[in-house]
């Protein structure tokens, strides 16, 4: 029997990535989120308009869902301004329900054998202080508000209760296709850029102290979700995942100018979220000169422009702690992929210009 994989937040970074890696293989994949994504063309791919915040509605919506064998769940509920909603009571509550309403909502309507959950490096306290270097996943949970475990906590119970399996991932700086999400950097960078060109101004890198920094391909992520899916040793257990290797802004920097056709001007430190959204009527008489997607700025960059302040260290004098995390346990149970980033986040540009995102 053909395995059938629930995709839910199905328009964001992770869930395309997912989709896509499982449609690859010949599963039958039902994407779920609220709005129709737009970069899965796969014939194997089927739409589930859900919303997750209301119950009632997401039990309508999953309870002629039949022969659900997979969950991998991406959803997150963020609030404006990003970094701030992090430690927010309301957005951890929020992401702890949406969950235990799609699950609650499938029981009756599917026979679960595994899901997957996203979480990432805020696990290890990224966001409240300096993290063990590496992260390793065996080590005791760093007390924090997090929704986190709550969404943990529920899964592992659930399942219990239910017998299916689970796997945890837990990925660095994801880099991929999608504009208007909540972390994605390539979108930003290319905004970024057509703005500097119609001023006459060099790619100058606007952010501060040198640092180095992880982070991982999409597509790299969509393939551990299938990987944890059909590996027995992967049940029940959490995986770190990079691209396997660092890197630094200012020396990847030359490659992105290049890939976006500018030169690279001296460091201009500047807050990327002020500069792109202060220059919105220069955006839309770019889209018109170049005849791209007519998007907002708003739908390009979604809430990626702060993410991309925080990325940069935009206005710190001092290096942060650094964020690494060790991808050994991962590599030891056999899922080996690799990705070049400097190669990944130009790959990604390239594909936005060939879409008319970016010029």
């Amino acid at each position: 029997m053909q395995k059938k994989v629930l995709i839910v937040g199905a328009s964001g970074l992770v869930g395309t990535g997912a989709a896509n890696s499982f449609a690859r293989a010949g599963w039958q994949v039902i994407a779920a989120s609220r709005r129709r994504p737009d970069l899965l063309t796969h014939e194997n791919v089927e739409f589930l308009a859900l919303d997750l915040q209301d119950a009632d509605a997401c039990a309508v919506a999953c309870r002629d869902l039949k022969g659900i064998t997979h969950v991998v769940y991406t959803a997150v509920y963020e609030l404006p301004g990003l970094v701030n909603g992090w430690t927010d009571p309301h957005q951890i509550e929020t992401n702890g329900q949406m969950l235990r309403n799609l699950l609650l909502a499938l029981e009756n309507s599917s026979h679960l054998e595994h899901i997957t959950l996203l979480q990432g490096t805020k696990a290890y306290g990224a966001m409240v202080g300096p993290m063990r270097v590496p992260a390793r996943e065996s080590q005791p949970r760093v007390d924090h508000p997090n929704f986190y475990w709550l969404q943990e906590d529920f899964l592992r119970s659930h399942a219990a209760q239910r017998n299916y399996g689970f796997t945890i991932l837990r990925p660095q700086m994801i880099v991929g296709p999608n504009h208007g999400v909540v972390m994605n950097l390539p979108p930003v960078i290319g905004v970024y850029a057509a703005l500097r060109r119609a001023e006459g101004l060099p790619l100058a890198f606007p952010g501060g102290v040198e640092r180095a920094l992880e982070a991982v391909d999409v597509r790299l992520v969509g393939d551990a979700c299938l990987w944890a899916a059909t590996t027995e040793c992967a049940q029940g257990e959490t995986y770190n995942l990079t691209n396997g290797e660092v890197f630094s802004w200012r020396d990847m920097w030359p490659a992105i100018a290049d890939t976006l056709g500018l030169s690279v001007g001296e460091d201009e430190p500047l807050s990327v979220a002020q500069y792109v959204t202060q220059r919105e009527a220069l955006w839309l008489r770019i889209v018109a000169e170049h005849n791209l997607v007519p998007n907002s700025l708003e739908q390009i960059v979604g809430e990626s422009h702060h993410y991309a302040d925080l990325c940069f260290a935009y206005g710190a004098s001092n290096a942060p702690p650094p964020i690494f995390v060790s991808t050994v346990k991962i590599n030891q149970a056999g899922f080996t992929q690799t990705y070049n980033s400097e190669e990944s986040f130009c790959y990604w540009l390239r594909d936005l210009r060939s879409r008319r995102i970016i010029p």
